[in-house]
């Protein structure tokens, strides 16, 4: 993958102003949750996502590279991701994982592994 994968994509049309907290996350084949907090920040945007019963009720750490879209108006965020591929991906615990470089990096590699659906 050649573009960061800790940044949104210019044709995402994310507007710096708007929360996403709340937002309905669709994978590629259906809904996996709701966006719990996220971060704009350059370089290391994310989306926590809480995928409720979906995934026994764990949270997800998903790079704001792979969004492919976000509705305004339905409230909703798409990624590029099965629901298998973010299932798999590394454990996510907040309290370990969020500011953690090495998590980071294992996480942004995993992804970058796949085909990038999101281009």
């Amino acid at each position: 993958m050649s573009e960061n994968v800790w940044a949104y994509r210019l044709t995402v049309g994310r507007l710096a102003d708007v929360d996403l907290s709340g937002y309905k996350v669709e994978a590629t084949d259906g809904t996996i949750g709701k966006v719990d907090k996220h971060s704009d920040e350059v370089g290391s945007a994310y989306l926590v996502v809480d995928t409720g019963p979906w995934i026994f009720g764990k949270e997800v750490l998903l790079p704001a590279g792979t969004v492919t879209g976000i509705d305004l108006e339905e409230k909703s965020v798409q990624v590029g991701l099965t629901k298998e591929q973010i299932k798999n991906a590394p454990e996510f615990v907040r309290d370990v994982h969020l500011q953690d470089a090495g998590y980071r990096e294992a996480l942004g590699g995993y992804y970058g592994i796949f085909p990038p659906r999101w281009l």
